[in-house]
């Protein structure tokens, strides 16, 4: 049983967090490519674009692991037909979120860009790419949405080969729309979003194969049903939203303080911070299958030993991020400092050796929601994810930033996710003993 279970965890871990890896390439390839081609503007404006596109991937990622998580405890329980249903659910829902996107993205995104900080310079190119993303929202929310079916459906191999291949299409894209085709911005937002689609099609593999493929049609979209996914997702939409909030916060702070240079010098260190965080994320998602699955069998010892060897691999991949950042910090930086900017140069060297210090704790705060709500308790996943996303860091980043500047700012992300750890131990350990029923064992 362990040696299973160890092969089990190796293998749905190590798939999605290679797979979680070629999705942050959607954005870091965009920050070199953009780097290249339209220098520290380029990336200011991607920067003030971002927060947006994390937004829609958070709710890609909100109807597919709460839904998901609710498909596997079903299917551990042989209840194929309500799986199915929950499955068809999540495609209607993700569809129609995806078109309320597309509709705003054609007619508010250019608004939109300047509330979130773009300035005269930088409002061309920063609305090209968020209206361009926008449109294609319901193919970012139906990729994340299948990704987290087809992964829970027993296939985390074509999961990872789907994410793969959309993101090296990315990068493929990316250069021939910037540089042969000289598309500008548009084109390398146009590259990001024909990435979902193409891994969308990777992915219609897995219902090629199977003899009973999902009567789509037939299912009705229920209140419950949407009250349900919305419940077990939602800690993962606000983790994900917090990095639109936390890189809003930040802009508008080192805008007062450094001005475009400061966001390109945060853009940096933020888009290789992405990659981090999807490292993370990609462990959490690669536990969930498992975490349902023995908490649908009822099996909590099982359980309790997934989370423990999520959290050890979580405190090992910490250590390595942080040293493979800290002496390499220069040269990552210079992969986007085109222009050799000293500024640039300066303020991101520092901040990544500062900034980087909270990856200890991020992985304890990831992996401890995406197990709260695939165990059904999903208001305590909740409570972690909005202290994490919203209710620390954005006040610590003002008043931090108030008397230290820049070193406030870049401490602040540490500070915060050290306090969060402390309420994920809490929660965790209030969870366990019942003191907080949140979950419904039945």
């Amino acid at each position: 049983m362990e040696k299973s279970l160890v092969k089990d965890f190796s293998k749905y871990v190590s798939l999605n967090i290679l797979g979680m890896i070629g999705v942050s390439f959607y954005i870091l390839a965009d920050t070199y490519y953009i780097a290249k081609a339209l220098g520290a503007t380029g990336i200011a404006a991607l920067n003030f674009a971002i927060p947006v596109f994390s937004i829609i991937l958070g709710i890609g990622l909100m109807i597919g692991i709460g839904g998901a998580a609710r498909f596997g405890i079903l299917k551990s329980r042989n209840k194929h037909k309500e799986a199915e249903a929950v499955f068809a659910g999540a495609l209607k829902l993700g569809t129609q979120a995806g078109l309320l996107f597309a509709v705003l993205g054609l007619f508010g995104s250019k608004a939109l860009s300047s509330i979130l900080g773009a300035d005269a310079v930088t409002l061309p190119l920063t609305h090209a790419y968020m209206a361009t993303i926008m449109v294609f929202a319901p193919f970012f929310i139906l990729n994340n949405t299948v990704l987290a079916f087809v992964r829970n459906d027993n296939n985390p191999r074509l999961a990872m080969l789907a994410m793969i291949g959309g993101s090296v299409s990315n990068v493929i894209l990316d250069y021939i729309f910037l540089f042969p085709l000289k598309m500008g911005m548009f084109g390398a937002a146009f590259a990001t979003s024909l990435a979902p689609i193409i891994s969308l099609g990777i992915l219609s593999i897995h219902f090629a194969k199977k003899k009973s493929r999902p009567a789509i049609l037939k299912h009705k979209l229920t209140r419950p049903a949407i009250k349900d996914i919305l419940n077990l997702g939602s800690s993962t939409f606000i983790m994900e939203v917090s990095s639109a909030v936390v890189l809003t916060t930040f802009n508008l702070l080192i805008l007062g303080l450094e001005g475009n240079k400061g966001v390109a010098a945060y853009g940096i260190v933020a888009n290789i911070a992405f990659v981090a965080v999807a490292i993370f994320t990609g462990l959490g998602q690669g536990v969930q299958p498992l975490i349902s699955k023995y908490y649908g069998l009822k099996d909590r010892k099982t359980v309790r030993r997934v989370n423990r060897y999520a959290l050890l691999t979580a405190g090992f991949i910490a250590a390595l991020i942080y040293l493979g950042t800290f002496f390499n910090s220069a040269a990552l930086i210079g992969l986007f400092n085109n222009e050799n900017d000293p500024v640039i140069l300066k303020l991101a060297d520092s901040g990544m050796k500062i900034y980087f210090l909270g990856f200890f704790f991020v992985g304890i705060n990831i992996v401890t929601a995406m197990i709260l709500s695939a165990t059904e308790k999903g208001r305590a996943a909740f409570v972690l994810s909005v202290l994490r996303g919203l209710a620390v860091i954005v006040p610590m980043a003002i008043l931090l930033s108030s008397h230290w500047g820049m070193t406030g700012i870049w401490s602040s992300f540490v500070l915060s996710e050290l306090i969060v750890a402390g309420f994920a131990l809490y929660l965790t350990t209030a969870t366990e003993k019942g003191s907080i029923a949140y979950g419904n064992p039945d």
